[in-house]
């Protein structure tokens, strides 16, 4: 798969360093790219491939505009990175990345949809959801952009709200499913394991005086779920693609290590079958399942025993996840 094209859009960017072709476009946020948005991201595609071949654009926004607008801004489901990434597996080609800030938050919706989608991104068929709302104080609606479309030579097309039998999916949905800590309804609604993105920065080298050695993440925006012993996979990022690449299997220590009187929250990952300084890395760890809650051992022999039995458990849940996943490919 090849990564999409990500380009920054500021205040004062010039057309020609665009050299947009017409495309299809998709506006959101993305947050999580769960099955929803692949569902909308999917009818983009189908779209930009019919009788007048497209590109497949996506445009979004850094900052969330909810953290610039304070509006009840909630931890992220995925950095912008895993965003692009995710957009760019369902098959989008290029992804603009507008800066929201105050000055792009007082645009008209006139002069988002005519200047921004129309003659910037030269947009012909643009898909949003059914609540989308543009321009200064979300003052332009549906109706505005299918009026503003016609004047400005783009189609508006709004997908049916993807769901199952639990209602429609969403990033709240999945945000509050994480913290809850259900990670099988997590799945359900992202279509794969939720996943967090850092550096590995020195810690304590506590595990490795026990015999498990970690790599100690730093630099973790994304939300995180409750703290406790994961069974997880792990990415490492090739920095001159840029792209992750799986390189282990492993469990996840989340929380304050109550055995050693540890009082910040941490997250260690300790990798099975790998050897070697991870010091400096760019990771990506993903929670397959839970295995047990944060516990206060009566010592470092008894915290050791333990996460040998986790190791224990972790591989076989981790053997069967791998297998389950292979068969529903075949299927």
């Amino acid at each position: 798969m090849t990564l999409p094209r990500l380009i920054r859009l500021e205040e004062a960017t010039p057309l020609p360093a665009l050299e947009a072709e017409a495309c299809a476009l998709v506006i959101g946020n993305f947050d999580g790219v769960h099955r929803g948005h692949q569902a909308v991201l999917g009818q983009a595609v189908a779209l930009a491939r019919g009788a007048q071949p497209l590109a497949v654009c996506a445009l979004t926004f850094d900052p969330h505009p909810a953290q610039v607008l304070g509006t009840g801004a909630q931890p992220l489901l995925t950095s912008l990175e895993d965003r692009v990434d995710l957009m760019g597996k369902a098959g989008v080609e290029r992804v603009y990345v507008r800066r929201f800030d105050l000055a792009f938050a007082s645009w008209s919706p006139q002069r988002f949809a005519a200047e921004l989608v129309a003659d910037w991104l030269r947009a012909r068929i643009v898909v949003v959801g059914e609540n989308f709302r543009f321009g200064v104080r979300r003052t332009g609606d549906l109706s505005l952009l299918r009026k503003m479309g016609r004047e400005h030579g783009f189609a508006v097309q709004v997908p049916d709200v993807a769901s199952d039998s639990r209602g429609p999916y969403s990033s709240t949905r999945a945000r509050d499913a994480l913290v809850s800590g259900d990670l099988d309804e997590v799945r359900r609604v992202l279509g794969r394991p939720h996943s967090v993105t850092g550096v590995v920065v020195h810690g304590d080298a506590r595990g490795r005086t026990i015999g498990f050695p970690t790599a100690n993440l730093g630099g973790v925006t994304e939300l995180l779920p409750p703290n406790g012993v994961y069974a997880v996979t792990v990415d490492r990022r090739d920095d001159r693609e840029p792209r992750y690449e799986r390189i282990a299997r492993g469990l996840a220590n989340l929380g304050v290590r109550p055995t050693i009187g540890g009082d910040q929250r941490v997250l260690e990952a300790h990798l099975l079958d790998v050897s070697g300084e991870l010091y400096g890395a760019h990771l990506r760890v993903h929670f397959v399942a839970k295995l047990r809650d944060e516990k206060k051992f009566a010592s470092l022999d008894e915290l050791k025993a333990h996460i040998a039995q986790d190791v224990v458990h972790g591989r076989a849940l981790l053997e069967r996840d791998a297998l389950g996943a292979d068969a529903a490919r075949r299927a």
